[in-house]
């Protein structure tokens, strides 16, 4: 695990601008779009790591799971699982992505969705990444107090300030 949060960091580094926060044509300032960031993610992850049999997948639907049908994952795709495929014994990550400027009840929903992934999929670690400036809103706080009051410390909080800069882990 601790090779691919190395390489988690050195991809969070090499996300440029567009992708980043999204231009608009005929709007003044760029926007965050959780897709974009994810699918450059995903695709320097991919070009870093050499995975061996694990693998990284990116919204995985779980709906239909023979193996872990009711137990609330029956609805979720999250944003990426390093795994190997068909087995259940090589879970290693459940990472959800959300951008600094999200809401506690999409906070509480990943943050809901990755506990569930460690307790009845197997999964080893759980990550939520948030993107953007710390500046622009408050989403880890919101994250850290959601999962204290869980008393959850299962699920580890990275940050991606800014462009050019690696993500950390915060929690």
């Amino acid at each position: 695990m601790s090779e691919f949060l190395q390489i988690l960091g050195a991809a969070t580094s090499r996300i440029e601008h567009e992708y980043f926060q999204l231009p608009v044509a005929g709007k003044e300032s760029a926007i965050y779009r959780e897709r974009c960031y994810c699918y450059e993610l995903y695709h320097q992850i991919r070009s870093l790591w050499e995975g061996g049999l694990e693998k990284i997948s990116g919204e995985v639907d779980k709906s239909g799971h023979p193996i872990i049908r009711g137990n609330g994952l029956d609805k979720t795709k999250p944003d990426f699982i390093i795994h190997v495929p068909e087995s259940m014994d090589e879970n290693t990550a459940v990472i959800e992505v959300k951008p600094i400027t999200a809401r506690l009840g999409g906070i509480k929903k990943d943050i809901n969705t990755l506990v569930s992934y460690l307790s009845y999929a197997g999964y080893k670690h759980a990550i939520y990444l948030f993107y953007g400036p710390s500046s622009h809103g408050r989403g880890i706080d919101k994250a850290i107090n959601y999962l204290e009051k869980l008393e959850e410390t299962r699920v580890q909080i990275w940050h991606h300030e800014s462009v050019g800069g690696q993500a950390f882990r915060v929690f």
